[in-house]
């Protein structure tokens, strides 16, 4: 690889992440000769992934040039797919979106009738942002499933009909020559948050509790996937003996079973309260309906139970709780802080932090940019594409 492109990537980066923005700068960091350093820019601002950004204040002799990353050199298209409802983004190079939309869209459709659906409405949205497909540079998914990450597929995804071992990526392929990269859904709003509000927390613990629940485990500051990319799934671990509570993995007694807001809308119908989605359970909440509101706090201590278990074996810092039932706000939140608290040990929770998702459903989206960005703009990567012409 010639040198001027071969550690480009790294020189990147640093801009990138406000660490330098002068030659001198990046010599210092680097090591590099200033020649090498000097090299590499003109590469970087030949391809447009860098700009000038004028000149700092001279301390003596000619003032230094001021070097800033371009966010406008490319966009990445996004999706946040849920059980029921999605939002899409198309994103600058920076994940700030440019244009987005969310709309009704049922995952049991099946892959290719929700994934048509995606590309049709990512024609709109490029349009709608002033930039062309040219521009694109990635594609990122979120689906509430298990994702095995290294190949973007589905893998058993109980509420998922049609797409078990089906290639996201591999569709997407026919009509976009970018990589393509799929998480779960809990996975990319965690990666949202952390980014936009909590990047100085190493350790956090994002809780998704929505139709379903899920946790997305960040720890030194990236996402946890596990072995098999199968981290965070507390939804399925078993809170209660009642043989009732059928959860829709199979198992009898999860905490999906009792504190999602499917079954939680399932009870409320057969209390003769009609209930469908968990939006509908957060509407009868918030709007003083006694049997709802309590339905949301039990689901809270019982959700409280699984954190303080979870507290417990990874010590977070902070726990983020965002989907559709946090916006019940206190009723969820006080449960789960009843519980944790009471259960956990003193040393984990003495400087635990428990917030709402501050984002809420526009995580997953941004969340979903980063994922891509990240993977886009590595040194390997930079280097590579530079390479590559």
């Amino acid at each position: 690889m010639n040198q001027s492109v071969s550690g480009s990537g790294s020189l990147l980066r640093l801009i990138r992440q406000g660490r330098a923005s002068t030659r001198a700068e990046l010599i210092e960091l680097t090591g590099l000769a200033r020649s090498t350093v000097a090299q590499r820019l003109e590469v970087l601002r030949a391809r447009e992934l860098i700009v000038d950004a004028g000149e700092n204040p001279s301390t003596g002799g000619r003032p230094p040039a001021v070097f800033a990353f371009n966010r406008d050199a490319g966009v990445v298209l996004v999706a946040d797919l849920g059980v029921t409802h999605c939002r899409l983004a198309v994103a600058d190079l920076a994940g700030r979106p440019l244009a987005e939309m969310a709309a009704d869209l049922a995952i049991d459709a099946g892959p290719e009738h929700v994934l048509g659906w995606v590309r049709d409405r990512f024609a709109e949205l490029i349009d709608r942002s002033g930039r062309n497909m040219a521009e694109v540079r990635g594609i990122g998914v979120g689906v509430p499933g298990p994702v095995e990450f290294a190949t973007g597929q589905a893998v058993h995804p109980p509420i998922m009909p049609g797409w078990d071992d089906f290639s996201i990526p591999g569709w997407f392929s026919r009509s976009f020559d970018v990589p393509v990269l799929v998480d779960n859904d809990v996975n990319i709003m965690a990666i949202g948050e952390h980014w936009m509000h909590w990047r100085e927390a190493a350790h956090l613990l994002f809780v998704k509790v929505g139709s379903g629940i899920g946790c997305g485990v960040i720890t030194s500051g990236a996402i946890h996937r596990g072995a098999q990319g199968a981290a965070g799934d507390i939804g399925h671990i078993q809170v209660t003996e009642r043989e009732d509570a059928i959860c829709r993995c199979g198992n009898v007694g999860c905490l999906e079973a009792m504190a999602g807001g499917t079954a939680m809308a399932r009870a409320l119908t057969n209390m003769g309260i009609p209930a469908s989605t968990s939006r509908d359970v957060v509407r009868l909440a918030r709007g003083g309906n006694r049997e709802a509101a309590m339905l949301v706090r039990e689901a809270g201590r019982a959700l409280g139970k699984v954190l303080a278990a979870a507290v417990n074996l990874f010590n977070p810092a902070v726990i983020v709780i965002g989907g559709d039932v946090a916006q019940a706000h206190e009723p969820l939140l006080a449960g789960a802080r009843e519980e944790l608290y009471r259960r956990s040990l003193p040393l984990a929770t003495r400087h635990l932090r428990i917030a709402r998702s501050e984002l809420e459903d526009r995580a997953g989206v941004i969340g979903a940019a980063v994922m891509v960005i990240e993977h886009i703009l590595s040194p390997a990567a930079v280097d590579r594409d530079l390479a590559a012409g």
